[in-house]
This record gives structure tokens, sequence and C-alpha cells, in this order.
């Protein structure tokens, strides 16, 4: 058994008096590639925000790396070595795709820019055009770039295919599995549930706020019944 790198316990989230998070409750292992699915306002990014402090939970615990997070800002919860890839990339639109690169804090470790430029070459052709002057697919590129310049051992990722052709969605799962020959744990929500069950270990799905299933990636999307169920979308081939 892997060492645990993340663990959540009975999160209860609110947005002023809207309970989002009902006991919400994970982990992930070293090493290990897990996926959150589930419907439309799930509570699938609010579940992100809670671990990376950006919402943080009114009720229940995180750890991350064996620290109890659950009322760190998300500066120091970074600062361990975690990675996050919001929804929407927020990348710096007036800021040039090396400027962008150069945002993060500086951690020691075997990713940096050059290294960068070569698992995306597209970024290096695109290194002096502004955020804004970039593709979608771009942009995510360059999201999860600067999450591994800060030499992660979990990257949390929010949505990364949204919006992107088939052929992109490819090339960013790629890098996800590449990350975790790294050692990188991943924890990975996605709506297209064949492409992230094709590289996670195990899900868990969430609806209305609760996790009302979790187990071995792979069998879940097999089950095409319970996946249009839960997750509210088809596990056909993604290709």
């Amino acid at each position: 058994m892997s060492a645990t790198v993340l663990e959540a316990h009975n999160l209860n989230t609110f947005y002023g008096k809207s309970h989002i998070l009902h006991g919400v409750s994970l982990e992930v292992g070293e090493g290990e590639i897990v996926t959150l699915l589930g419907r439309n306002g799930a509570g699938k990014s609010t579940t992100l925000r809670s671990l990376v402090g950006l919402t943080p939970a009114r009720e229940g615990q995180v750890k991350i790396f064996g620290n109890t997070t659950t009322d760190w800002p998300s500066y120091r919860i970074a600062g361990l070595g975690v990675g996050f890839v919001p929804e929407g990339r927020r990348i710096f639109p007036y800021l040039t795709v090396e400027e962008n690169m150069k945002v993060p804090i500086d951690r020691p470790g075997p990713w940096d820019i050059p290294r960068i430029y070569q698992l995306f070459p597209r970024l290096a052709e695109r290194k002096s055009n502004m955020g804004r002057q970039l593709s979608g697919g771009e942009q995510e590129m360059l999201a999860i770039a600067r999450a591994l310049l800060l030499n992660p051992k979990l990257i949390i990722l929010d949505e990364p295919s949204q919006g992107l052709a088939p052929l992109i969605v490819q090339e960013v799962f790629r890098v996800v599995t590449s990350a975790r020959k790294e050692g990188i744990s991943v924890l990975l929500v996605e709506q297209n549930v064949r492409a992230a069950c094709e590289i996670a270990d195990r899900c868990y799905v969430l609806d209305d706020g609760k996790v009302v299933h979790t187990g071995p990636a792979p069998e879940f999307a097999k089950d095409e019944k319970r996946v249009r169920e839960l997750a509210g979308v088809s596990s056909e081939k993604w290709d």
C-alpha cells in the first residue's frame, strides 16, 4: 500500500448559507491518479477549492503530506508542493507565455522552463505571445506548465479538457500520465468520463455534494448505465 499524500475527511463546505459539500471524504495515494466525477453542480470544483484553501471547509479535516492543512491559506499549501490548475485556466492575459511561467515560486526539482518547452513545443513557439493571444488548448498547456514549475509532489486539475478539441484533450492527458511517471500524484476533476477513467487508478463520484460511489476507475467506466446515472454523461469512446 502506497503512502497517502492527500486525505480529506467529512468536509462540509458552505457558500454563505448554502451548504455545498456534505461530509465529503477522499484520499490520494503516492504516485496515484484519482479522478473526481459527477454532474454539473455536484460539488467537484468546491471540493478542490476546499482542499487547496480557496474555500475552506466549515467542518472536517484536510491533511496533505501528513500536515493538517484545513485552515491554511492557499499559498502555504502550494509551498508544500501542491500544484493547482483551476477551471478556466486563470493565466495572466497581458503577460507573455514566458513571463507567465516565471510567476510560480521557485522550488528545487527537475521541472524548469527549458524542460517545459520540451514537453510543450507549442509553448516554445509562442513564448513571446501574450496569454490572451493563445488558443484554449495553448492556455491549458500554459496553466499545467505553471503548476509543474512548482515541482509539485501533488497536482490537482479542475476540468483540464473543458472546451478543447479531442486531439488537444489527448495531449493534455498524455502530460498528466507523464507527470505520474515522474512520481507526481494527481487528483483530476473531469467531465470526460472515458478519458479520465482510462488514465485513473480510482474514481470518486459526487452527487449533490455527497460521495455516492468510489472504486477502481476502469471498472466504473465499463458500466455504461451507472456512468449515466451517477456522472450524468456517457463513457463512450472519446477519441
